[in-house]
């Protein structure tokens, strides 16, 4: 049998739009108390009041964020059963020569440190309970190579074996972790990274935010005693040639 949703707690990073408000709409839809974060305070407080969600205010990169984050969390709920590393950021999508140091070091904090500085707190917290899920958002970018994205894609990489060591450690607690690495979605990604604008017919055949949750919450669903160690999702209209 599978895990009765409606009984858990999650934390959303990036929660207010995109990938994570669809995550979040669909771990709503299934009875699971939800928590949304993001650096935004105006968008966060929309959508947790278009959802009925919780929300905080907090930054990825800061471990005391983290902190106040999950304390207010236990505090409210009293438990945490599911980690959805969700936010992250295109930075600076250039040839390596034309990246400054600062975007390295913003684009590896982002998308790499931050979510493991939440998954070693989440990770203390579930082992404790003998129970939990982490899902952690990589890209396909960590799959492929494209010229522009090498930093990017460093990060997305490590964020996939990270998750791989992650869950060797917390397996014998009852504890699970699943990477999920999605291709061309319907956000505001694409935007933020530069990429040549999408037309509307292109856009509704790239993967919803929605669909995305839907799949995570059947993830999370799945029977306590199973893992999914990673999941590559693409859309049938994006055509990829490896490198």
């Amino acid at each position: 049998m599978g895990i009765d949703l409606s009984k858990c707690t999650a934390i959303v990073t990036g929660g207010s739009k995109g990938y994570g408000a669809g995550i979040s709409e669909a771990l709503k839809a299934k009875g699971v108390d939800v928590w949304i974060t993001g650096r935004n305070e105006k968008d966060l407080k929309a959508t947790a009041q278009r959802m009925d969600v919780h929300f905080v205010k907090a930054d990825i990169t800061k471990g005391e964020d983290w902190d106040s984050l999950l304390e207010e969390v236990l505090k409210i709920s009293g438990r945490l059963d599911i980690l959805i590393n969700n936010a992250g950021a295109a930075i600076n999508i250039a040839s390596t020569e034309e990246q400054t140091d600062e975007d390295i070091t913003e684009s590896i904090t982002v998308n790499l440190i931050g979510p493991i500085m939440g998954c070693s707190r989440a990770a203390r917290i579930m082992q404790k309970q003998k129970s939990g899920t982490i899902i952690n958002i990589s890209s396909v970018c960590a799959r492929q190579a494209w010229p522009g994205w090498s930093v990017y894609s460093a990060a997305k990489g490590g964020l996939v074996q990270f998750s791989k060591g992650l869950y060797t450690e917390l397996r014998e607690s009852g504890v699970r972790v699943t990477s999920v690495i999605p291709s061309w979605g319907a956000t505001e990604f694409g935007t933020t990274a530069r990429m040549e604008r999408r037309d509307a017919e292109t856009s509704a055949k790239c993967i919803q935010p929605l669909e995305l949750g839907d799949i995570i919450a059947n993830i999370c669903s799945i029977p306590s005693h199973l893992e999914i160690q990673e999941i590559t999702i693409l859309p049938l209209i994006q055509e990829i040639i490896p490198l």
